[in-house]
């Protein structure tokens, strides 16, 4: 199998065409990466700038570069030497527009009796044998807005079409006789009968477990790999599918067991299934374990005593229990309605009374909300997640414990993974549909009331609040972190690494920013005191979050910061909705936010903790990035991070990126003398101006990084820990690849505390080491002191010349 040694993940759209990447491949090979990997390039909705909405997965999206693009970038990757990853969305199509998807516009028009019926994941019965389309608005006579158009056998609803199914009327009367029903969009949580991603009405979950279905959804996926234009596959959200592993053993043959990761969020101590054909993640997992190397633990006391919110595990069963009962409570009476008759009272079939309806819906909802991961993986691994969830679910709710422990025998898979029947009979399939059903729905659950609920709610340290992480995990010791490297390098050495993503809450940059207050816990509390006073609104928690937000990303614009805040506060639930906003709460919100841009106190205290935080911020940075970027595994550089980036959650972090600025720095530092980062003739260094505008040196340390790891794999074939002795010994974190040696800062205003590095060294071999950062050489007699290593820069990587 071909790995990359690294990849640059562009975001691929009408804006930026796979045209436009090819071009940027003479770039990317002279800043070091080794493989491009691009967004979602098939058919997608007219106008999409993410990809995941694809209407047509046998085409590559003409907006987007169409076929041409893509072998345009294939051959511009090939001839360079590098490689070519893509990402692919297996799990559901878009639906948004009807008439562009036409597997979804046969449905519509034939219902059952289409071809494509097998292929979208719907519960006819529950619909009366139509599929519940929730488009329309809250007057109660909205239906008098169609438009009936027997011509071209249409129904318009203002800007969307429907098809007329064959032999009906086009008119009022003839709308009963489709093979769907136009229904209020506040129905979509209680009454929707087909699979969607998360809570996304637009988005219709794809059955790829049928044969037929997966032939013909990959057929150009399959073309790709047959004619030598890609390399190896992104897959996102393998959580929703209905068998993960059976899905990527199929995809590994038509791929010829190519590159593959999955965009999978791994809890806290949970693995990776050994049994599916994939290289590893994606690597949310790696962000979580950088980050808090670089958070003070003293500062988690005052951080978590200044502003009381519910403990976080609590917190999240509530959000995943409010999930549940209301966004994506149609998913679970999908699956209270597939539990054994023999367990309903009432029905015909029952053999003895048991629970009514209701009450299944009930202790479903709370194994979900008790749920400890995002998914089980039945019949091969995950029995004890679901054991621990019913546990959790009958100690939450007693009153439910008969019927909870009654669904525990319903969700386990009726073989074991030995193949083995559990009650010794004879049994057709592994899994009944509920279980299987259970386990898709689990994930979206945990997403939607985790990541997009409780990381909203949860404020102690909002750098902490990223997708793959758990933020109850304050920080991470150098010596634990030691223990997950070395293991890292022996699992799974191929497993992407990344900081920054298409879907994290905060950039990289902004996250190492706000890390800094858990150094300064007892002036944050006293300044978040001030913000609330000259802008109060009314939720300190949220404050908190929001204050953290503008500080982490300051400077930005108005507008940035009035639509982030907005987004924030829905999200959270907690004082305005996205249903139902409060117009008194966001009022004082956003006053908030034009004090931090019009009023001189508020301003002047926000930037006072920027300049605070600053140089401390960026020496967080770019020693998370030098990390990341050598640890064991595949970095991934986000677009446009390897220069500052201080970017909010989407659509925030996917704006344009200046690649003609990155360009011309790259040039600069190849033209520039070897000294050039030192501060001390002006060019710019950590904390100068021109770093902190443009990212200068960020730029030399991820080009020096990423240029030694691709054309020396030799210095990165092991995995060591360096010993670091001495006063300062807990600021340091040093680590031997087989040859490159990484060294970073920790905690640098505590280091400037105590008077910098004094007498601290690393413990290497003697000789002369070379900072392929800097330039600088240094000479070892078994150990280097760490004033000399990082006199220049809070980083260095070492190769010894001699």
């Amino acid at each position: 199998m071909n790995t990359p040694a690294s990849t640059y993940r562009f975001q691929i759209r009408e804006s930026f065409t796979l045209f436009d990447a090819a071009k940027m491949v003479p770039y990317l090979q002279k800043l070091g990466i080794d493989w491009v990997y691009v967004s979602p390039i098939l058919t997608a909705e007219a106008g999409s700038d993410h990809g995941y909405d694809v209407t047509d997965p046998t085409t590559v999206d003409p907006s987007r570069g169409g076929e041409a693009g893509l072998a345009a970038l294939s051959q511009a990757v090939h001839a360079a030497g590098m490689g070519l990853l893509v990402d692919i969305v297996p799990n559901h199509m878009g639906v948004a527009t009807a008439s562009a998807n036409k597997w979804w516009w046969d449905l519509l028009t034939h219902g059952q009796e289409s071809r494509y019926a097998e292929a979208f994941d719907i519960d006819w019965a529950a619909g009366g044998g139509k599929v519940r389309l929730p488009v329309l608005g809250d007057s109660p006579d909205e239906l008098e807005a169609l438009e009936y158009d027997d011509a071209a056998r249409l129904v318009r609803y203002y800007d969307k079409t429907f098809p007329l199914a064959p032999g009906t009327e086009a008119s009022a009367a003839g709308l009963a006789e489709q093979h769907y029903e136009l229904v209020s969009w506040r129905e979509a949580d209680a009454t929707l009968n087909y699979r969607r991603f998360f809570g996304v009405t637009t988005l219709a979950g794809v059955r790829v477990e049928v044969p037929w279905v997966f032939d013909e959804s990959h057929q150009e996926i399959k073309r790709w790999f047959d004619e030598g234009l890609v390399d190896g596959l992104r897959v996102d959200h393998p959580d929703g599918l209905a068998d993960p592993r059976g899905y990527l053993e199929r995809l590994s043959e038509i791929t010829g067991g190519a590159y593959v990761l999955v965009e999978k969020i791994l809890e806290p101590g949970e693995q990776l299934p050994e049994s599916w054909a994939c290289a590893g993640t994606t690597g949310y997992d790696a962000l979580a374990d950088v980050d808090r190397l670089f958070v003070d633990p003293a500062g988690r006391e005052i951080l978590t005593d200044m502003v009381p919110v519910e403990r976080y595990a609590e917190m999240t069963h509530d959000t995943k229990r409010a999930i549940a009962d209301g966004l994506l409570n149609s998913e679970v009476r999908r699956l209270a309605r597939l539990v054994p008759a023999d367990l309903l009272s009432g029905s015909e079939d029952s053999a003895s009374a048991g629970p009514d309806f209701e009450s299944l819906v009930d202790a479903l909802a709370e194994i979900l909300a008790s749920f400890p991961v995002y998914r089980s993986y039945l019949p091969d691994d995950g029995a004890a997640h679901l054991e621990l969830a019913i546990l959790s679910a009958r100690v939450h709710r007693p009153d439910l414990a008969e019927v909870i422990t009654a669904l525990h025998e319903a969700l386990l898979p009726a073989v074991g993974a030995d193949g083995e029947s559990r009650d010794g009979a004879d049994v057709d399939g592994a899994m009944s549909e509920l279980a299987l059903r259970f386990q898709q729905t689990s994930g979206m659950v945990m997403a939607k009331g985790v990541e997009d609920t409780a990381f909203y709610r949860y404020t102690r340290l909002t750098s902490l609040n990223e997708v793959g992480a758990d933020p109850s995990v304050f920080s991470v010791e150098p010596f634990d972190l030691h223990l997950k490297l070395a293991k890292r390098h022996l699992q799974s050495p191929h497993s992407m690494t990344t900081l920054s993503t298409h879907d994290t809450k905060r950039s990289e940059d902004t996250r190492a920013r706000i890390s800094v207050l858990a150094e300064v816990p007892a002036n944050w509390a006293g300044t978040l005191a001030q913000l609330e006073a000259l802008a109060p609104i009314g939720d300190t928690a949220f404050a908190d979050l929001m204050w953290q937000a503008l500080i982490g990303a300051w400077p930005l614009s108005r507008e940035r910061a009035h639509s982030y805040v907005e987004k924030a506060a829905r999200e959270a639930g907690d004082s305005t909705t996205w249903t139902d906003p409060d117009v008194e709460f966001e009022s004082k919100m956003h006053a908030a936010v034009d004090a931090a841009f019009d009023s001189e106190d508020v301003k002047n205290l926000i930037e006072r903790v920027v300049a605070g935080a600053q140089r401390a911020g960026d020496s967080n940075a770019l020693s998370a990035k030098l990390l990341q970027l050598t640890m064991p595994g595949v970095p991934d550089v986000y677009q446009g991070t390897e220069l500052w980036d201080r970017s909010l959650v989407d659509p925030d972090n996917r704006r344009p990126v200046d690649f003609e600025l990155r360009q011309r720095l790259l040039a600069d530092i190849d033209n520039t003398a070897t000294d050039s980062t030192d501060t001390s003739d002006g060019e710019p260094g950590v904390g100068e101006s021109d770093n902190s505008e443009l990212g200068f040196t960020k730029l030399t340390v991820v080009a020096a990084a990423l240029r030694l790891k691709r054309d020396h794999p030799e210095h990165f074939t092991g995995y060591e820990a360096v010993t670091v002795e001495g006063t300062a010994k807990d600021h340091a974190f040093a680590f031997d690849r087989g040859g490159a040696i990484t060294v970073v800062t920790r905690l640098p205003l505590g280091l400037d505390r105590i008077g910098g590095w004094q007498d601290t060294t690393l413990k290497v071999e003697a000789g002369t080491y070379r900072d392929e950062i800097s330039g600088k050489s240094v000479e070892s007699d078994g150990s280097l002191q760490l004033s000399e290593v990082l006199s220049t820069l809070p980083v260095a990587l070492l190769r010894k010349v001699s």
